[in-house]
């Protein structure tokens, strides 16, 4: 059941701990091109118990172009079922096999995929974030890496899907993206497995929550995460280093090094470079970026960066955020 909508608290089904509108239980899917030179595809899916309602979001860049999209309907007594009547995601066999479709006449991006699981999942411990009396973020959360095969549609043209990389979420509690400084969500993806962190900061950069792990294709035990340091910059069209400024409009890349430090004292150490590939803008600060990462070991793989908040010393220096951060 852990792969359902059902994660609330032990009441009826309609009620949840907290009646803040940023409740939600989601589904967060990626997949890119082995290369990672390429498309790249994102689908959601999310039921909202406060606002009794479901949506999903498909978005991406493909063939250059920027897209997204949004549907939704009532959660109407029915706020399990994930399926939005354009976009549905199906668990075939529980953390092995899901079916992800989007009607390519409804959706920004039209999809008929299957996830197949590489690595075991990976459950990260409860993360907890206030601002004074208000709960910025508090929620649970499960990574795992998987191969993907099918076809994406946009503007009609059905394209192949056989072996992309990508990594699937699944997190239930409260996020209040736009008062959160700083999160990185960093899915790096290698012929043996993946490395994922999950790291947020106050604007200063003090670090408020980090959890990841590896995870071998193997099947092995995933290793946790115990440490994390990150060096990067943005980059613009020339490749040299350019600020975010306001809104990210001087932005194309991003690159940099990250430290992952795992259980029992091993080390990784991945160079990284990529482009800015779908921008969160106006809604948040900074986005999503396909990277290609070199390991300090030789190892070459793939990745997706998310970096995106309110407001970072480093990376949203020059931001103008409403309401209160936690400080």
């Amino acid at each position: 059941m852990d792969e359902q909508f059902v994660h609330q608290i032990p009441e009826l089904l309609p009620d949840v701990a907290s009646r803040s509108p940023h409740w939600r239980e989601s589904y967060f899917f990626e997949l890119h091109r082995p290369d990672a030179r390429g498309d790249v595809v994102f689908l959601t899916m999310a039921t909202y118990p406060s606002r009794a309602a479901l949506d999903s979001i498909q978005m991406g860049r493909v063939d250059g172009e920027q897209l997204l999209g949004l549907l939704g309907r009532p959660a109407d007594g029915d706020p399990h079922t994930t399926d939005v009547g354009g976009a549905r995601v199906e668990i075939v066999r529980p953390f092995e096999e899901i079916r992800l479709w989007a009607d390519p006449d409804r959706a920004a991006i039209g999809l008929d995929l299957t996830f197949l699981a590489r690595t075991l999942p990976y459950g990260l411990r409860r993360g907890t974030m206030r601002a004074g009396d208000d709960v910025v973020w508090d929620q649970s959360h499960i990574l795992q890496s998987g191969t993907y095969t099918g076809t994406y549609t946009v503007g009609g043209v059905a394209r192949e899907v056989d072996g992309w990389l990508g990594q699937r979420d699944h997190s239930w509690g409260i996020r209040d993206h736009g008062r959160c400084p700083l999160w990185l969500w960093f899915q790096l993806q290698f012929e043996d497995g993946f490395l994922g962190v999950w790291h947020w900061e106050l604007p200063n950069g003090a670090h408020i929550y980090t959890d990841g792990c590896w995870a071998g294709t193997d099947r092995s035990d995933p290793v946790p995460l115990v440490g994390f340091d990150h060096d990067l910059v943005w980059t613009g069209p020339d490749g040299t280093p350019a600020p975010y400024g306001p809104d990210g409009s001087a932005v194309a890349g991003l690159r940099g090094t990250a430290t992952f430090t795992l259980e029992g004292g091993r080390r990784v150490t991945v160079e990284a470079e990529g482009t800015f590939d779908r921008p969160y803008e106006p809604f948040h600060r900074g986005g999503l970026s396909q990277m290609r990462v070199r390991a300090d070991d030789g190892r070459e793989g793939t990745a997706i960066y998310e970096v995106t908040g309110a407001r970072h010393h480093r990376y949203f220096p020059d931001t103008r955020v409403e309401g209160t951060l936690p400080w």
